[in-house]
């Protein structure tokens, strides 16, 4: 007995070498003189596409990855969102949806490596590029994604908790990651700071070592590519179909000379805007485009492979004009938003069936869906009834508008009150500062609506002492170009007339932090709001008050029973106006079907139960 036991723990110790060995041999590196990547020493091509954890439900991440790698891939790339992981400064969140350890884990053990895209900027459609709206608190002027110390300092604390996480996933630690992005697209950025980069640079070789590929994706154009590109960070390129690979491979070399070809954007789809129609990108084109970089021996990442869902208020927003990317971002993918496998999907997979054996497992099939027929929704109270309950600290009083960021808020919605010093008739009521769009009252009665876009002047008759009350929706932060440092809420001063308002009551609305409670219990009729204006009295009322087709914002309630287990389903939201809304107190997110495109909402599973709620925040006008 004693000698056996001897024997079992020398084969014991001799299989753990052995693994130790295998562990150490791991290795992802460029093969410059070859140009091709090297896996463990032999040539590589990765065929990988785009997928975000932060926009699918966690409950779906198999589902989606098992999707992907049945479709051929052998790589996913993923952005990491800054402002989910920091949402205060120095408050980390890697928890539920947030937690991308287990993320890269469930990559690995489907058999699936990871391009990984860390930012600090990310872009992404995704609200700031991804950077947290605190960064400009108090400091409206910092010079984002330069060596702007007041930029640097908190990019190096995130990084400091980020990237020691990311570190045991590396190719070389056992794990699935085979590169790094530095920052992203920086070539079209204005700053063009290199000191910058090279900072990122350091940073990123401090925290997960020097064997790492590091590298940038710009456009293939020169003036792109220019201030985008530094030495030690490998240089990659991003098209979509439509055009010649091989010039843009050419743009490439000219300044990354040799190493593989890598298209790190490779567009099967395109990004929706409200107002108009639904983008769509021909199947057999993508196919077609994807073969040829194939057969140039080219490395791709094809984004999107999933949408996904810009859940809650997360979408971003492109710049000139002010245009608002939708809930869905679907993309017009080869997974759908929902992850099921479209004609895109196929005519893709069988493109990559030539270029490399497939799995044997069959694809997976669409995910079970349901319908639950109609929901009968309710008025509850106006936006100004709740206030107790949306800010129950109370306003912030200030001579002037005082931004969002400056409020200590990130997102959604903040109300500015104050009261008509003077009687005017026919007077320009001026609000250039409106971000983004802004519901106006007076004396609770509705009196028109304020948009970034334009309007942003009402013309107003009204009497001394009068209240002014003006709803404000943050729709998103610019994702992309110079002007991402978009302050929200009123930024500038407000005139009536020729005179400027002054005394201001400032409520910040946590919709979500109130919404488990605010219809729990019977309210007071009769609603005392002790803002500092004299105490103004709002009255409850039993419909919506309501004038020329617009009301005062307000919420709805709706309840519907499932019999069943749950499954995936869509909210249609047609004849409602403009708002947010809620699914069991989760912010599913923005609907605007008098826009569109979209209309309906992308609802998962994993939020519904059997007993079930509907909260519609209507901004404007309802049914």
């Amino acid at each position: 007995m004693a000698a056996s036991q001897k024997v079992f723990v020398v084969l014991l110790v001799f299989v753990l070498v052995l693994q130790s060995e295998r562990a150490d041999s791991r290795s992802f590196t460029i093969d410059y003189d070859n140009n091709t990547f090297l896996k463990d020493g032999v040539p590589f091509r990765y065929i990988s596409g785009g997928i975000h954890y932060f926009r699918v439900p966690r409950s779906y991440w198999q589902d989606r990855l098992t999707k992907m790698y049945a479709a051929g891939l052998n790589a996913i790339q993923t952005y990491v969102a800054w402002n989910l992981h920091e949402p205060k400064p120095g408050k980390f969140d890697f928890t539920g949806n947030n937690d991308i350890e287990a993320f890269l884990q469930m990559a690995k053990d489907t058999g699936l490596l990871v391009i990984l895209r860390p930012g600090p900027y990310i872009c992404a459609e995704w609200d700031m590029g991804g950077l947290p709206s605190w960064l400009m608190k108090d400091n409206s002027s910092i010079v984002l994604r330069s060596s702007d110390p007041a930029y640097l300092g908190p990019v190096d604390n995130y990084m400091a908790e980020l990237l020691p996480r990311i570190k045991p996933f590396l190719y070389e630690n056992g794990g699935p990651i085979i590169s790094v992005q530095v920052e992203n697209e920086y070539g079209s950025y204005y700053t063009c700071d290199y000191d910058y980069l090279r900072h990122l640079r350091e940073l990123f070789i401090q925290y997960l070592g020097s064997n790492v590929v590091l590298f940038t994706t710009d456009g293939w154009y020169d003036q792109d590519l220019k201030c985008g590109t530094i030495d030690g960070l490998y240089t990659t390129v991003d098209f979509g179909p439509g055009v010649n690979p091989t010039s843009a491979f050419n743009g490439q070399r000219k300044f990354q000379p040799k190493g593989p070809l890598v298209n790190s954007e490779f567009y099967t789809g395109w990004l929706d805007h409200w107002g108009q129609p639904h983008a769509h990108t021909d199947k057999d084109k993508v196919a077609s485009y994807l073969e040829t970089i194939l057969k140039l021996n080219a490395s791709i990442n094809m984004y999107m492979f999933e949408g996904g869902t810009n859940f809650g208020y997360m979408n971003g927003v492109e710049f000139s004009p002010f245009q608002p990317v939708p809930t869905s971002y679907d993309y017009d993918a080869p997974l759908s938003e929902a992850g099921d496998p479209t004609d895109k999907f196929l005519s893709i997979r069988n493109v990559i069936s030539k270029f490399r054996e497939m799995p044997p497992e069959p694809i997976p099939p669409a995910t079970p869906k349901a319908a639950y027929g109609k929901v009968e929704m309710k008025y509850e109270a106006s936006v100004l009834d709740m206030l107790s309950d949306l800010s129950p600290s109370g306003p912030i009083q200030a001579d002037y508008p005082i931004t969002m960021e400056n409020m200590q808020q990130s997102y959604g919605f903040m109300l500015y009150r104050t009261r008509l010093p003077t009687a005017a008739t026919g007077a320009k009521l001026s609000v250039p500062g409106i971000r983004d769009r802004g519901f106006t009252m007076v004396d609770q009665m509705p009196v028109g609506v304020l948009s970034r876009n334009g309007p942003t002047d009402l013309n107003l008759t009204v009497t001394a002492g009068q209240v002014l009350d003006i709803v404000v929706e943050n729709q998103g932060r610019i994702n992309y170009g110079r002007y991402i440092n978009d302050s929200k809420g009123i930024i500038a001063n407000v005139t009536l007339g020729n005179d400027i308002l002054q005394s201001w009551a400032i409520y910040s609305l946590n919709i979500d932090g109130a919404l488990p409670n605010m219809f729990s219990t019977p309210p007071n009729p009769d609603v005392d709001i002790n803002d500092g204006l004299s105490s103004v009295r709002s009255v409850r009322m039993e419909l919506p008050r309501s004038r020329a087709g617009q009301m005062v914002p307000s919420f709805y309630t709706g309840k519907f029973s499932i019999q069943d287990t749950p499954q995936d389903t869509f909210l249609n939201m047609k004849g409602w106006t403009k708002g947010q809304v809620f699914v069991n107190g989760f912010n599913l997110g923005r609907y605007w079907p008098v826009e569109g495109p979209q209309v309906t909402l992308y609802v998962p599973a994993s939020v519904l139960k059997a007993d079930n709620n509907i909260t519609l925040f209507e901004l404007e006008a309802s049914p």
